[in-house]
């Protein structure tokens, strides 16, 4: 075979292999991460600090004490819902939610309005139950987020929503209940916007890097939207693929009738 078709082979191969590899590190999440980075990141990384109730959040709080008829005021009804159709009704208690008012104020029974807005949850818990101990022995107030969420859109197995059950979700947590990132998603260039305050604010996070684990992003907040752009190859729209696929299949065929005509040149000296 001719050196120069020889030496074109070569350099061909060398190219798709590098192509491969640096297709291949892109994809790879937290790739330099490494017991040697622990104390570096741990420096810098913020354990979970619960989010803050904001206004239009929806809350439900229990209070409990061992005397429960002066704990009873205190409690929102609980509500039930029939199953019609059947012979026999069954109901379901489910608890009343307080929503959080544009002052960023809810008002319970017996003690009125409360400002939450701005606190975490186990602030609003101690608040109220300051209030309760001036007249409930050894008053308990549970507090909890009704339906916190984020969204997550764009290159994702199953874009939607996730529950912040716990209150703590983490952006890898995230993406992994809506099935990971296609292989067209961009994970150097993960897009997260975040209300605070009134005020929209927007950060990109790169998967690939440690750094993630610093980020004030890498705990989510509810509401928070994740947007995972395309690559450059999930942007070429269908036709130009069937272009590209067609211009590939003709230069391989042109260069299979090279690679003959010379064989065969060869052997006939």
């Amino acid at each position: 075979m001719n050196k120069t078709i020889q030496h074109f082979l070569v350099l061909l191969l060398t190219g798709l292999l590098s192509v491969s590899c640096v297709t291949q590190k892109k994809m790879t999440y937290l790739r330099d991460a490494d017991a040697s980075l622990e104390d570096s990141i741990n420096a810098h990384f913020q354990s979970h600090s619960e989010p803050v109730i904001r206004i239009g959040d929806a809350l439900t709080i229990v209070v409990s004490a061992l005397d429960k008829e002066a704990i009873a005021p205190y409690n929102l009804p609980t509500a039930t819902y029939s199953n019609l159709g059947s012979a026999q009704i069954q109901t379901t208690p489910s608890l009343l939610y307080y929503t959080v008012d544009e002052s960023g104020d809810i008002e319970m029974p017996v003690l009125g309005k409360i400002h939450v807005a701005g606190l975490k949850r186990v602030d609003v818990e101690q608040a109220i139950k300051a209030q309760l101990e001036k007249q409930v022995l050894n008053p308990l107030v549970n507090v909890n987020m009704v339906g916190a969420k984020v969204s997550v859109l764009g290159e994702v197995k199953n874009p939607g929503r996730v529950a912040m059950n716990n209150g703590r979700l983490t952006i890898l947590e995230a993406l992994a209940a809506v099935g990971d990132l296609t292989p067209y998603g961009r994970r150097e260039n993960v897009l997260i916007t975040r209300e605070v305050e009134g005020k929209l604010e927007m950060a990109r996070l790169n998967l690939g890097d440690v750094s993630l684990y610093t980020s004030p992003y890498y705990y989510l907040q509810q509401n928070d939207v994740i947007y995972v752009s395309p690559n450059k190859v999930r942007v070429v729209n269908s036709a130009n693929v069937s272009l590209w696929l067609s211009m590939v299949s003709t230069v391989a065929s042109a260069a299979t009738v090279i690679v003959t005509v010379v064989s065969v040149s060869q052997k006939n000296k």
